[in-house]
């Protein structure tokens, strides 16, 4: 049998595991909602008080209990503060809630994503019954390291990894400074600044097998270096910086366009000419290697008609695959 100051000290753990797990859920419990008000609003796009309050009621997390107005300015302060939203009211004409910022959900902005995982996060948790219905997407291994290398971005640390390239048999041990990581295609890629090659460099995360952060040294990032805007003339993570920005012009056809309408291949993109069975799109970019993947991927519903050397490599990777499928084994 146990001794009484035992017991007290297995109570006391218990006790605390017990706290932390309520202040967990507590936690989740408050950030749905956040996550819901500008949702809903969001949606709406000019809301009253007593139609977002019908909205919470046909809501599972409401409990059938009314939301407060009170309640209500607590969480939409908390929603601003968290995701860097601006909740306005119009008072003309009924006492209207807009998101004045709603284009920082609209241009994809970190905020925005985080607002968008957590919101389809919390749709699957609360929907485990149709785990069997739901399908995703297979995230390759090294998201492990994201943790560690955002840490070591924060206090400007530089880290030394062992990476394995995809070009290449042998692994690799080196210092690197981060200074971004992107998520392009399910994958997470680290944008660093290598030393010794004295250049910007990608490197995909999934193929890190170790890392570590050399927190006695730190690196001071160039102050007129942002990330975003390194990418800004890509499509994708390969980035040369010998690269050109040139305009290309490409016709596709109907269906596919309306694909690119909807989820444009960047943010250059303009649709010049829309006729019933094709339309002419114009981007200005950098047409690297990604690009063309994509166009690629579109098979016979794109045609490149600018630039000229464009056109020709396209063509080529196109003549060069009919050989492969051509010859008879």
């Amino acid at each position: 049998m146990m001794d009484t100051p035992t017991c007290a000290f297995i109570l006391h753990i218990f006790s605390v595991n017990l706290q932390h797990k309520y202040i967990e859920c507590m936690a989740k419990n408050l950030l749905n909602k956040y996550v819901w008000l500008v949702e809903t609003i969001y949606k709406a796009g000019r809301i009253t008080f007593e139609e977002i309050n019908e909205k919470w009621l046909d809501n599972d997390m409401s409990e059938g209990v009314e939301l407060a107005l009170r309640t209500f300015h607590k969480w939409r302060i908390a929603a601003e503060e968290m995701f860097g939203l601006v909740i306005e009211c119009e008072r003309k004409g009924g006492y209207h809630y807009y998101i004045a910022n709603a284009d920082e959900i609209r241009r994809g902005s970190l905020r925005s994503w985080l607002l968008n995982t957590i919101s389809v996060s919390n749709l699957l948790i609360d929907n485990q019954q149709m785990k069997e219905r739901i399908i995703l997407e297979e995230i390759p291994s090294g998201q492990e390291y994201l943790p560690t290398i955002i840490e070591a971005m924060k206090k400007s640390h530089p880290i030394r990894i062992t990476y394995q390239s995809y070009w290449r048999e042998d692994s690799n041990t080196f210092t690197i400074e981060p200074y971004a990581v992107k998520l392009f295609k399910q994958r997470w890629y680290l944008l660093a600044w290598n030393p010794y090659y004295k250049r910007m460099t990608i490197y995909a995360v999934d193929r890190i097998y170790d890392i570590e952060v050399l927190t006695d040294k730190r690196f001071k990032m160039r102050e007129d270096f942002i990330p975003s805007e390194f990418f800004d003339n890509y499509y994708g993570i390969i980035a040369k910086s010998e690269s050109m920005v040139q305009r290309v012009v490409l016709k596709l056809s109907a269906g596919q366009a309306n694909y690119l309408r909807s989820l444009p291949l960047h943010h250059s993109q303009q649709e010049t000419e829309r006729q019933t069975e094709y339309s002419i799109f114009e981007l200005r970019l950098c047409p690297e290697f990604d690009f063309q993947q994509e166009l690629l991927s579109m098979g016979e519903d794109v045609e490149v008609l600018e630039p000229i050397w464009l056109r020709k490599e396209i063509a080529g990777k196109i003549k060069r695959m009919w050989n492969k499928y051509s010859v008879e084994k």
